[in-house]
């Protein structure tokens, strides 16, 4: 077996999800990530840890949901319970086709998320963590050749974390004393009110808040959203390419979108429900070690030189105790390179100049 992905297992289990003796794991294995589970389980033996494994397959997904129909029961109790009752939750993905529902109808897709709201927020509730194991399926989505993909996936998830921690420190405390960010480039002026919000600092590790290998960015949970963006990367949503997305928000809410691509994906995410149509989260990449875009979010959003905008669901980890945050079935982000004519600010104060932050050599 190669040696990174034993140490990308090593990451997940001792740094990602800092899993201890005792603790009941719940292995999601995409079919593309065999060798990633296989090192992963011989950990979490190691560790003590009870594990049960399930298969997470796009092509399964689609045959139960285009044989279904749309009356689907609330919150299933054997799927319910194993969240409950479960410490930490690991996805490893790396399918074989990374649009393998795209012709799933969209109103179907909506109608199982909506009634899976009780079984998301239990595996939410664990300290749970998405990663990938880089795979050929990956690696042509990407436009690369799958040994040149293999290096870009390890160098994103075998960082000196610790260091990049510190680092990203920074961004985080200028959001938590700050009350108000505005994004601003050639096509895009969107403020957006941050007070009394803490950000996360999303270093791969629950022990930050954090759920996401590789990860690298800040983020925060916006609302009061006014103004215009639009969003450059383009993106593969419910199996089909978007590209050159934008929003116009009011008083909190998308009032218009369109795309250049599949402007009917975004318009079915913005109908999914009432929350579907404001922000959930603000998230500034930082993470150097993703240095092109991909068109896999787990990578392209925490990439430096990106802001990103989340529509839907905010997390709990920026709400102060007590207040919950934008509710919805949905979480889809929406990505914009910052790294030309551009500058982020908050309280009027510029941090970030053409995706150069103000403590990083040559910014100007």
């Amino acid at each position: 077996m190669d040696d990174r992905i034993k140490r990308h297992a090593e990451v997940l289990v001792d740094w990602s999800a800092r899993i201890e003796a005792g603790d009941d794991v719940v292995l999601a294995v995409s079919p593309g990530a065999h060798e990633l589970a296989v090192a992963t389980a011989e950990l979490l033996g190691e560790r003590g840890a009870n594990l049960v494994t399930t298969r997470s397959s796009g092509e399964i997904a689609r045959a139960y949901l285009s044989a279904h129909d749309d009356e689907f029961d609330a919150d299933p109790a054997h799927e319910l319970a194993l969240y409950e009752n479960a410490d930490a939750y690991l996805s490893l993905g790396g399918g074989h086709n990374t649009s393998a529902t795209a012709d799933v109808p969209a109103e179907r897709r909506q109608a199982h998320a909506k009634a899976r709201e009780g079984v998301r927020e239990a595996r939410m509730d664990t300290d749970w963590v998405s990663t990938v194991h880089p795979t050929r399926s990956l690696a042509q989505q990407a436009g690369m050749a799958y040994e040149e993909y293999q290096e870009f996936v390890y160098d994103a998830v075998l960082r000196d974390w610790d260091s990049l921690a510190d680092e990203m420190d920074r961004m985080k405390d200028l959001l938590d004393e700050g009350s108000e960010v505005r994004l601003v480039s050639a096509n895009t002026d969107l403020t957006m009110s941050i007070d009394e919000r803490t950000a996360v600092n999303s270093c791969a590790t629950v022990a930050y808040d954090s759920h996401n290998l590789p990860s690298g960015e800040v983020f925060t949970a916006p609302y009061g959203t006014t103004g215009h963006v639009e969003f450059d990367v383009p993106m593969t949503i419910h199996g089909k390419r978007v590209r050159d997305v934008s929003l116009t928000f009011e008083d909190g809410e998308v009032i218009e979108y369109d795309a250049g691509q599949n402007a009917d994906v975004i318009g079915d995410v913005l109908d999914t429900d009432a929350g579907a149509r404001r922000l959930g989260e603000l998230g500034i990449g930082m993470n150097r070690g993703i240095d092109r875009f991909t068109d896999n979010i787990l990578f392209d959003e925490k990439m430096g030189d990106t802001v990103h905008l989340a529509l839907g669901r905010a997390y709990d980890a920026n709400m102060p105790d007590g207040v919950a945050g934008n509710d919805s079935a949905v979480h889809v982000d929406l990505i914009t390179d910052v790294s030309e004519d551009s500058r982020l600010e908050i309280d009027g104060e510029t941090v970030q100049r053409n995706g150069r932050f103000r403590w990083e050599e040559g910014f100007e």
